[in-house]
């Protein structure tokens, strides 16, 4: 009885000190304070390498101008409430135009960060139907145009810009971006130097590269080459 006590007793150590079997097909187990984090930066990039370049994108297309440059600033106004609407009509904020408006815009927005300056959006391509929505909300052709003629922002060819500084703060224009009113015209000259020179700055330097202002509205400026373009109403996938 002894010795079979005694061999119970080795067996139960034995088993005690063999070493524990893993599930070598479940892998190496990972612990929960060493989890792996991607840098940012890294995806942005990886993402930009695998985009066309842009001189090679038909005039036609449709690109997200933010794949082609992180020196623009953006505050897409009509993706909240925050604008003369009162209500959001973009499901969320992208600036997309045609590729050869978003060359254009480059070749300023570079002008521009050599005085120490940089472009930022309000609004770039708005699709038909976003436009029939705001013309639903504000049926007056005095602020929103109407979708049976179409807007030049229907067509990928405007935009609604201001000037920040390089840190993104905003050069003094006067009025907001929609301020309908007299002040908002260009030809309106009742305003301090400053805000004078800073609208000379953005109407002379856009028109330089083949942007045109309208009479009413200092944000606004229109891509000449796309004016014949048709309506179009491509929307983007919201992430």
């Amino acid at each position: 009885m002894k010795n079979y006590l005694l061999v119970l007793v080795l067996v139960i150590i034995s088993c005690k000190n063999e070493p524990k079997q893993t599930n070598k097909a479940a892998g190496p187990s990972i612990k929960k304070d060493s989890i792996v984090t991607v840098d940012s930066t890294l995806l942005k990039e990886e993402k930009k390498a695998e985009m066309p370049a842009l001189d090679s994108v038909k005039d036609t297309a449709f690109v997200r101008l933010a794949d082609y440059s992180d020196d623009f600033v953006y505050e897409m106004k009509y993706a909240t409430t925050d604008n003369f609407l009162k209500a959001q009509v973009y499901d969320c904020g992208e600036c997309y135009v045609r590729a050869i408006t978003a060359r254009a815009l480059l070749k300023a927005n570079k002008a521009f960060m050599e005085k120490g300056y940089r472009i930022k959006f309000f609004d770039c391509y708005r699709p038909h139907d976003v436009q029939k929505k705001m013309w639903k909300i504000v049926p007056n052709a005095t602020y929103v145009a109407d979708p049976a003629k179409g807007s030049i922002h229907n067509k990928g060819g405007a935009v609604d810009i201001t000037l920040t500084d390089l840190e993104g703060k905003e050069l003094d224009m006067g009025t907001p971006f929609d301020f309908f009113g007299r002040k908002a015209r260009h030809a309106y000259q009742n305003l301090p130097e400053e805000v004078l020179d800073n609208r000379k700055l953005l109407k002379s330097t856009m028109e330089s590269f083949g942007f045109g202002a309208i009479t009413s509205e200092w944000w606004h400026y229109n891509y000449k080459p796309t004016l014949n373009y048709k309506i179009a109403n491509f929307t983007w996938d919201c992430k």
